[in-house]
């Protein structure tokens, strides 16, 4: 079962549709897997949770107010 994971901001459930429905169509299209057999994980990526260079992302947001 092919698996598509997207880590990223909170969405709202009607965002979530369309891009579940496009990576399931473009996956679809370029590896000839039928659509049914997709599975797409919603992951939060709130900006205390992610760290870049060492940084939590929260402060450096904080920090370019």
């Amino acid at each position: 079962m092919p698996t598509i994971f997207f880590y990223g901001p909170k969405l709202d459930k009607n965002k979530k549709r369309e891009l579940a429905k496009s990576f399931t169509d473009k996956a679809s299209e370029l590896t000839g897997i039928p659509r049914s057999a997709f599975v797409v994980y919603f992951r939060g990526g709130d900006p205390e949770d992610v760290a870049v260079g060492g940084e939590l992302l929260v402060d450096r947001q904080a920090g370019r107010s």
